[in-house]
């Protein structure tokens, strides 16, 4: 038996200190998200430790492993967690709360956690299931600054214009960690073939485990 709280019965509002409290007693700091295309290590952060513990709780449940990237947008974000798999899609009955950080922002090789329902959802609550990484392009500090709307810090438009990312999701999207190595398998994984609904031609499966 995997310790931790059962996935079935969380809610929007349970699941936070319930999170929380795994994440005290069941703490990681990185994962190791494996695909046909290479390995993709990943550091998440103590400052969002709602994302934080949600993620370990179902790496280590093994429910991403049921997953693969349905999303991929070239130039933009890769984003994995769904499938048609009956069992995960009846996971999907909690959201998280936002973890907005200023310091932590959109650029190349971040790990956000995707939201829906914008209209029935003015928290702006995250999914559970769905998160994504941000590819990105380099841009100006001119570029960034109109793409975000809003005053950038200079580390964040020298990020911008050294690695690239999506500064107009900043504030928007919770970003919980980043890529600390195989920034390239995601880049490969973003110029994979897709169809019209942006799902990879190919599947592209997800295997998750916390290594740290």
């Amino acid at each position: 038996m995997i310790p931790g709280p059962d996935l079935a019965t969380l809610t929007d509002s349970t699941a936070p200190a319930q999170l929380l409290e795994y994440g005290r007693q069941h703490p990681g700091s990185e994962v190791l998200v494996r695909t046909r295309l290479g390995n993709i290590r990943v550091k998440l952060y103590d400052d969002t430790p709602i994302h934080k513990a949600n993620f370990l709780l179902l790496a280590r449940k093994g429910v991403f492993d049921e997953t693969m990237f349905n999303r991929v947008v070239k130039g933009f974000a890769i984003q994995g967690g769904q499938t048609s798999n009956a069992r995960t899609i009846r996971l999907r009955r909690y959201r998280l709360p936002p973890e907005f950080r200023p310091e932590h922002f959109h650029k190349k090789g971040a790990l956000g956690m995707a939201r829906y329902d914008d209209e029935q959802n003015p928290g702006r609550l995250s999914s559970n299931t769905d998160f994504y990484f941000v590819i990105g392009e380099k841009l100006t500090p001119d570029q960034s600054k109109a793409m975000a709307g809003r005053k950038l810090s200079p580390a964040q438009l020298k990020a911008y214009a050294d690695i690239g990312g999506t500064p107009s999701l900043d504030g928007q999207y919770t970003v919980f960690g980043e890529i600390i190595e195989g920034l390239d398998v995601a880049e490969r994984i973003s110029q994979e073939p897709v169809d019209p609904y942006k799902w990879p031609l190919k599947d592209i499966t997800l295997k998750v485990e916390v290594v740290k």
